[in-house]
């Protein structure tokens, strides 16, 4: 089966980008190199093709109700504009996928679900609708997506875009219009710097395109450095830290899980798990030698296999080498000496903190 192709593909080619199958999609890796473009990001400014991620917009009198029934945060608890972050859990606590949750009014929510769970998100929403006087709608073929990231994002979409932001607080939306069309701004991000998401029409998000490029104060980013900025700052990959089998508490997000509201699927799950602590947890390890600890390399302790990493890299920012590993809950406190497997030997750790990399959010 072809791979789709955002509305961008074209442009991405045109600049020379790696192109690879990501999600069901051909996207672009790295065009420069992985370090420019993380490093652009960290300093100055960098754009992201992100229309492969999915939208799904939800109507109706019970809309609010509904959301909150499947998602792990309160939507009560925010004001039309505001955005949350949180998961949709299964009834045993394990996770179906992480997202944001837009507020439009009271009776509409914008929903972006991962790439690679788009399908399987739309099914399981309408799947757990029944009572709810709601309308589920994939509108992920109606939008692209540009992900506008780094220090100098707010004057680059002011000044290239046009598009008003800088009254954004982080984690709040707005909606203009432009070109006719209906463009959605939010200060959010997936990258740990200042930064904003766009939403629209794709041929609106092709026009953004080449003003960013065309300006030269934007570069072009691909995905390569999109998981290495993430994953210094601690920010989850549904696959890696969070799944089915990957819980909420067990990758320390449990504050996303809002167990003082009515109920949620999967919060009975989630409050045993907080009470009676979860057997495996999501940590940090920092290698005391350089190497490269890649996902899915054991993680070893007197000899015994105690998990496995998630995410690995030498961090590009720390020159470190660091991952994620989701391990037994007995070896998960900071200071614990491990070690990782990589081919035929093995390298000690520490066990540390998640983050790598302190985040720099305009707040």
């Amino acid at each position: 089966m072809e791979n789709k192709k955002t509305c961008l593909f074209d442009k991405h080619v045109a600049l020379g980008a790696l192109m690879q199958p990501f999600a069901g999609f051909d996207m672009p890796i790295q065009y420069s190199s992985i370090i420019d473009e993380h490093n652009a990001v960290r300093t100055d400014c960098g754009v992201f093709d992100v229309s492969h991620m999915g939208e799904a917009v939800v109507t109706g009198p019970d809309a609010g109700r509904y959301v909150n029934h499947i998602f792990t945060n309160d939507v009560d608890a925010i004001k039309t504009g505001q955005v949350l972050y949180g998961m949709m859990l299964y009834p045993d606590g394990g996770t179906v996928d992480d997202l944001l949750v837009y507020k439009m009014g009271d009776e509409e929510f914008f929903l972006v679900i991962n790439a690679s769970n788009t399908d399987k998100d739309i099914a399981w929403m309408r799947d757990n609708a029944e009572g709810f006087n709601v309308t589920i709608e994939d509108a992920s073929a109606r939008y692209g997506q540009l992900a506008v990231q780094g220090p100098n994002a707010e004057t680059v979409v002011e000044e290239v875009l046009g598009l008003g932001c800088k009254e954004l607080v982080f984690y709040t939306s707005k909606t203009v219009t432009v070109d006719g069309g209906s463009v959605i701004v939010s200060r959010t991000g997936y990258t740990g710097e200042d930064g904003f998401e766009i939403y629209c029409k794709p041929e609106l998000i092709v026009a953004f395109w080449d003003k960013l490029i065309a300006s030269g104060r934007c570069k072009p980013c691909g995905l390569g450095c999109r998981d290495t900025l993430r994953f210094e700052v601690g920010l989850p990959l549904y696959g890696n830290e969070l799944s089915k089998d990957i819980s909420p508490v067990m990758a320390g997000l449990s504050m996303f899980c809002k167990l003082d509201k009515a109920e949620f699927i999967g919060k009975d799950a989630v409050a045993s798990q907080k009470a009676n602590g979860a057997g495996r947890k999501i940590i940090g390890i920092e290698l005391a030698e350089h190497a490269v600890p890649r996902h899915g390399y054991n993680v070893v302790c007197d000899g015994k296999v105690i998990g496995t990493v998630t995410t690995g890299y030498q961090s590009i920012s720390t020159h470190k080498s660091v991952c994620m590993a989701l391990v037994d809950a007995a070896y998960s406190k900071l200071g614990t000496q491990v070690e990782i497997q990589i081919r035929k030997k093995t390298f000690a750790g520490t066990v540390v903190k998640k983050r790598f990399y302190d985040k720099h959010y305009k707040k």
